[in-house]
């Protein structure tokens, strides 16, 4: 295996010089910079990590805590980290907490133990511990998705409201007057957005909204189908609904045809978020797309910025949804 001094050696320089160039203490001429590099690459050397990191006070490595890795939503989100970490040359420590409080403050103590630059969330909680944990991180430059802004952190997601109204606004603009919403937890802040955009959509269009067909369940394919058979069975049935996320839109595309009625002859369906299943649905499904690839991709470019430019964190992004017209709505 090679050594520094191998490495120097190589490159016609002296040991303190390959050091410079590796962890960028000082100024190096591009020449000599070029000959440590290539000489580096030939000899395959790698440099010591945690050295290199006791010295810089930092690791290059960006911590992530997430709900779920069974989401497909989820899991475009964090490939959109990922992405941009391996790109910038940065480790991404990611930990699942299946929104089990006493596993967000373990696995929260073990990233700092880890001695992460930078910290990514993506969870619902208000748990009081963990916000109180979060908050005597201090400094850690942090980014929280798809949620309510948190003290000291970027808060980036899209603008649910607005997402929620193109939705309504649409299946209104088809004709369908008689609506029903497949809500998520009423405490999931992306919820609450999305049915504050419905009414608004119902309100402008002064169309009454009927509460037996706004059901709240989980945002999975299970709680679609258990929300969409309520509705079924609550008496007449809605012309349309408009699912919150595609995997409730999935669920109901089950209720509904277990019934034998057809999507969208006897009932029209609107999904949320655009995932790679709403295309491959038959009927396709018509849907709003959030970008969720882009929501990690631009968390991970805000602290990557940040860490290596001093470029300002911004308090809030928020990214703009679309409408997605296919085959679901009559």
């Amino acid at each position: 295996m090679s050594s520094i001094k191998d490495v120097a050696r190589a490159a016609g320089v002296s040991v303190s010089t390959v050091s410079h160039v590796i962890n960028e203490t000082r100024f190096v001429a591009l020449e000599t910079r070029e000959n440590v590099e290539r000489a580096i690459r030939e000899l395959g050397y790698q440099p010591n990590s945690l050295a290199r990191a006791l010295r810089s006070k930092r690791t290059k490595t960006i911590g992530m805590l997430v709900t779920s890795s069974t989401n497909p939503f989820f899991a475009e989100v964090v490939s959109g980290v990922e992405e941009e970490c391996f790109r910038r040359g940065y480790s991404l420590i990611l930990c699942i907490s299946r929104d089990q409080h006493g596993r967000q403050l373990t696995y929260l103590n073990m990233l700092m133990q880890k001695r992460i630059d930078a910290l990514v969330i993506m969870t619902v909680s208000r748990d009081p511990d963990f916000q109180q944990a979060l908050g005597s991180l201090g400094s850690l430059p942090k980014v929280i998705l798809d949620s309510e802004p948190f003290p000291n952190a970027c808060a980036i997601g899209d603008d649910s409201v607005l997402g929620g109204r193109q939705a309504t606004d649409y299946l209104i603009e088809r004709g369908f007057r008689e609506i029903g919403c497949l809500t998520g937890p009423q405490n999931h802040p992306r919820s609450r957005d999305r049915f504050c955009g419905f009414e608004k959509a119902m309100g402008v269009a002064e169309q009454p909204i009927k509460m037996d067909w706004i059901v709240a369940n989980d945002l999975t394919a299970q709680g679609g189908y258990e929300a969409m058979t309520r509705i079924l069975n609550a008496g007449p049935q809605p012309q349309a609904v408009f699912a919150f996320n595609d995997l409730m839109a999935l669920g109901a595309y089950r209720a509904v045809m277990e019934r034998g009625l057809s999507i969208p002859d006897d009932i029209s369906v609107v999904g949320y978020d655009d995932l790679e299943i709403a295309k491959l649905l038959f009927p396709a499904l018509t849907t709003i797309r959030q970008p969720s690839f882009e929501l990690g991709l631009e968390a991970a470019q805000i602290l990557i910025r940040h860490l290596e430019n001093k470029v300002e964190i911004p308090p809030q992004i928020q990214l703009i949804p679309k409408l997605i017209i296919r085959n679901s709505v009559l």
